[in-house]
């Protein structure tokens, strides 16, 4: 009788411990969230830090791009032509294997300037690349600085303008250049970009991107690297 109570205790924890396993393994871990910042463009720009720039060190080698990341043949230029063109537009392509976009249509929002020929869009970095090199990018590893420069989770990062226009704008920010035309869709955008990467400001870009602040009723909403 004894032995049997015993035997009849086990198994009734066996039992329990089988179940809990099994919960353990039943149950989903929550995936983690992605920290997201939404508000208005001057609690955006109070986010940025404000700190110094220095460009000493900065090689455009140093933020490899264009890479095929999905390895598809298009690289990161052909993949913004792509997801950026006019849908009522076909797009053509240098060679059967679709690999470089020819023609479509483009429109440059920086100028208001539509292209139907892929050699006069220029494919902008929002932030310039030695403008994020001053800016927080020269402690990044090389794995990192090739994400921010081929970056097309966030539409903002990267925007096909006018070729001669994009030169224009070089590695200037704010306090040293902007857009004809859509300047508080610019400035919010940029705004975003720094948030999103975790960029600072110097104090003449953050008094420019303050001053705009104040009349463009832009909001940011910007998930963050």
């Amino acid at each position: 009788m004894l032995r049997s109570r015993m035997l009849s205790r086990s198994a009734r924890l066996f039992a329990t411990l089988s179940m809990a396993v099994a919960t353990m393994l039943v149950v989903p871990t929550p995936a983690a969230q992605a920290a997201t910042f939404t508000g208005t463009l001057a609690q955006a720009i109070a986010r940025i830090p404000t700190a110094g720039e220095s460009n000493a060190g900065y090689d455009r080698d140093l933020f490899p791009h264009w890479v095929d990341a999905n390895g598809d043949c298009q690289n990161t230029r052909a993949e913004v032509l792509i997801s950026e063109r006019e849908t009522d537009t076909p797009l053509t392509y240098t060679s059967a294997s679709k690999c470089t976009v020819k023609g479509g249509r483009w429109y440059s929002y920086y100028d208001g300037v539509s292209w139907t020929a892929a050699s006069d869009v220029d494919i902008d970095h929002m932030v310039p690349l030695a403008e994020a090199w001053g800016s927080g990018a020269r402690s990044w590893t090389t794995a990192r600085r090739q994400a921010y420069a081929n970056d097309l989770g966030d539409r903002r990062t990267l925007v096909g303008v006018t070729d001669n226009v994009n030169q224009s704008k070089s590695d200037k920010d704010p306090a040293q250049w902007l857009p004809s035309q859509s300047r508080c869709r610019y400035v919010a955008e940029w705004v975003a970009v720094k948030i999103r990467w975790g960029l600072s400001a110097d104090s003449g870009e953050k008094n420019v991107l303050s001053d705009y602040a104040e009349s463009c009723s832009n909001s940011v909403t910007v998930t963050i690297y």
